[in-house]
């Protein structure tokens, strides 16, 4: 895989993992349905765990094409706010523009 491929690769699983949460009642998309709706606070563990799982894959590509460089404390801090940008859309979908029944 090219490094361009592992990247968007990358890019879209983190925007699916950041959309997830929001877009489903099931715990970690495969549990058991919420009734009557997941709590925002489900909802944010499952990002954090989702943003972890991101990282972790991108971790396992870069050690496949080459070195794996290590990360400071800045890497994390954009990745928790790339994951909490890309969960924008989901967030105002499920709790705010969508109808609670």
């Amino acid at each position: 895989m090219s490094s361009d491929a592992a990247t968007w690769l990358l890019v879209t699983l983190a925007l699916v993992g950041a959309n997830l949460p929001f877009l489903n009642e099931r715990l970690f998309a495969f549990g058991p349905r919420r009734l009557p709706r997941k709590s925002l606070g489900w909802r944010l563990l499952e990002l954090v765990v989702y943003g972890v799982a991101v990282v972790a894959i991108g971790r396992l590509i870069e050690g496949r094409i080459g070195q794996v460089s290590a990360q400071g404390w800045e890497f994390y801090a954009v990745m928790a706010c790339l994951m909490l940008t890309f969960a924008a859309p989901g967030f105002v979908w499920a709790l705010l523009r969508r109808r609670h029944v």
